[in-house]
């Protein structure tokens, strides 16, 4: 069964197989569907039966006319018949629309419904597709499409409004101002299949708009909205003339028995319907809240009846679809074959909570249940899936999401000679733990160059532990010292000038504040550490009097006087690598990766709301217009 189900969606380019086919492939008993965008709440359980009760006449006989029906569709919705075509489906109406009112060019936000990339194609138009980011949770700018369309020449221009399959939303403002900035245009199509499960604004809908304006056409759905998918049907609004040329080019009965059937029984069902969206609504905000919970998930705010959401890293969409289909008989939407999405995105219909708590439940079993077969692979072992973020993706699992491989982190921190110590306390370890970044302790002679070291390696001086630091002002020509930062040259040093060697040391450069030296300073201040390093150099010299000389620093090169003269200044320490796995922020969720945090809902603010409207009293009879009915529920 799991092989046969997997080649049905092989087989479907851009669109998911039909239900039938998955019931027929799974011994007659469909999946919970969370793919194919119906209403769970419409129709009635009563309208239902009352359907199957008629069910006998319905078939057999002929439909009326597609005019009787318009009639009584614009009579419910308000609107004039003559702006007014029915079709058996949206894409029969796309399919005239390419046909009859695109000459060369379509332009199209990607991904979104695939009819309108697929079908202009095919009638050999070039399409123009307007990629909407990932980085900008895949919110359309209107002002870019604008120049976008003008840098193409396209002629046609199409908004899905909300758009599938994201849910992306344009306020009613946005959409009128973009249908003025392109009143050149040969068309401008909205398509508002979704936009009844809007409640972002009161009266979102541009039908008005585009039944004044001789370049527009509104695309609207019934079977999305009435949960009819089977059914067939759909409309459009524009002004006559372009409402006329589509409709003299439809069949007399394009519409079926069925669709005449539910649009005369809707009259009595008005309030039924707006609370369907009610809830739809409000389910969506559950729905949303309970995957945004998932670690790794990303959930993008939706104006549509669906949720798009992207995988953890390492998640192969496909294995993820054929998992819950196969071991917890659920159906998702694997975006992977929509232009301009990828397989690490699924769309998700909102169903009501008791389905939203399976899928959940289902979803935590593959994706972190036994790694054994699971979907996200142990990091590391790499990833097959057709992602256009892959290589992103990749870096981020060998990096910890610093965007370094963790072994050129190490190589690119600021090091010091391998056996080099500082006067005084050591510097604490490094708080990540990784070896190699605290110098080991070494005899101060390996702080000069090999060239410059003596013949004769001098004794290492006591540990700083061991050894007790005197008063400053009791240390030999220590108290006579000047401001340690006003000294020109260490030879002027009394009782370090008449050391051998030291008067031909070149002036070392200018202490520099505190403040700009390194973030934090050793536990010993710099005048005890050169007082210090006084006491020391003149102990050496003394005992090694009568043997070889301490060789000339003012002999060296350049940059050994300058590695001269920094020794002389607080020593730094290992800076600390930055923290793996940061505590998550207030509010997010983690991802299961380190580095990385789940970004829930914050994606794509510029969409939805966060709460629902309050619920008002059902209506009891009657059904709002097309331009009123926002205003009556959410």
């Amino acid at each position: 069964m799991a092989d046969n189900v997997a080649s049905l969606f092989r087989g479907t380019a851009a669109h998911s197989p039909s239900m039938a086919a998955l019931a027929r492939e799974s011994d007659g008993v469909g999946p919970i569907d969370f793919c194919i965008p119906c209403n769970p709440y419409f129709p009635t359980p009563g309208m239902f039966d009352e359907l199957a009760g008629r069910l006998r006449e319905i078939i057999t006989y002929y439909p009326s006319s597609a005019d009787t029906i318009t009639a009584e569709l614009c009579a419910l919705l308000q609107l004039p018949p003559s702006c007014v075509a029915m079709g058996n489906g949206s894409t029969e109406l796309i399919t005239w629309i390419d046909h009859l009112l695109v000459r060369e060019s379509l332009a199209i936000p990607v991904p979104t419904f695939g009819r309108w990339t697929d079908q202009p194609m095919e009638t050999g138009k070039r399409v123009d597709m307007f990629p909407l980011m990932e980085s900008n949770g895949f919110a359309l700018d209107p002002a870019q499409y604008i120049e976008f369309i003008r840098a193409r020449g396209t002629r046609v221009a199409v908004i899905c409004n909300p758009n599938n399959p994201d849910g992306g939303f344009l306020s009613r403002r946005a959409v009128v101002n973009f249908m003025d900035q392109l009143q050149d245009l040969d068309l401008i199509v909205i398509d508002e299949s979704f936009l009844e499960f809007a409640d972002a604004e009161n009266d979102p809908s541009v039908v008005e708009e585009a039944v004044l304006r001789p370049n527009v056409i509104v695309l609207r759905s019934l079977g999305k909205n009435f949960g009819l998918h089977g059914i067939r049907f759909g409309y459009l609004v524009a002004n006559p003339a372009l409402a006329g040329k589509i409709r003299s080019m439809l069949p007399k009965w394009n519409l079926n028995s069925f669709a005449e059937t539910v649009v005369f029984m809707l009259k009595e069902h008005g309030a039924e319907y707006m609370e369907s969206l009610h809830l739809v609504r409000r389910d969506r905000l559950d729905m949303a809240r309970q995957l945004s919970a998932l670690p790794g998930l990303t959930v993008y705010p939706s104006q549509g009846n669906f949720l798009f959401v992207r995988l953890p890293v390492g998640a192969e969409g496909t294995v993820v679809r054929d998992r819950l289909l196969t071991e917890h008989r659920i159906l998702v939407r694997e975006c992977g074959n929509k232009i301009g999405s990828s397989s690490r995105f699924l769309r998700l219909v909102v169903r009501p909570q008791t389905d939203v708590r399976r899928l959940v439940s289902g979803m935590e079993q593959v994706l972190y249940g036994s790694r054994r077969g699971a979907a996200v692979p142990e990091l590391g072992t790499g990833t097959s899936y057709s992602s256009g973020t892959a290589a992103v993706d990749r870096l981020i699992s060998e990096t910890n999401g610093v965007g370094m491989p963790l072994a050129a982190q190490a190589a690119a921190m600021p090091s010091l000679p391998p056996a080099q110590t500082w006067p005084g306390p050591a510097p604490a370890q490094a708080p990540t733990g990784m070896p190699g970044l605290v110098p080991a302790p070494a005899p101060a002679a390996a702080m000069m160059p090999p060239q410059q070291q003596p013949a004769a390696r001098m004794p290492a001086p006591a540990p700083p532990q061991q050894q007790p630091m005197p008063a400053v002002a009791q240390m030999p020509n220590v108290a006579q010292m000047p401001n340690v930062a006003q000294m020109p040259n260490v030879a002027q040093m009394p009782g370090v000038a008449q050391m051998p060697g030291v008067a031909q040391m070149q002036p070392a450069p200018q202490m520099q504040p505190a403040a700009q030296m390194m973030p934090q300073a050793p536990p010993m201040s710099a005048v005890a550490q050169m007082a210090q390093m006084a006491q020391t150099a003149q102990a050496q010299a003394q005992a090694q009097r009568q043997q070889a000389p301490i060789p000339a620093v003012a002999q060296a090169p350049s940059p050994a006087a300058q590695a001269q003269a920094r020794s002389m200044q607080p020593p730094p320490q290992a800076p600390a690598m930055p923290a793996m796995a940061p505590a998550p922020a207030a509010g997010l969720g983690q991802t299961g990766m380190p580095g990385l945090r789940n970004r829930g809902l914050t994606a794509a603010q510029v969409r939805g709301r966060t709460e629902p409207e309050p619920t008002p009293a059902p209506q009891p009879t009657g059904w709002p217009a097309a331009g009123a009915m926002y205003n009556q529920v959410g």
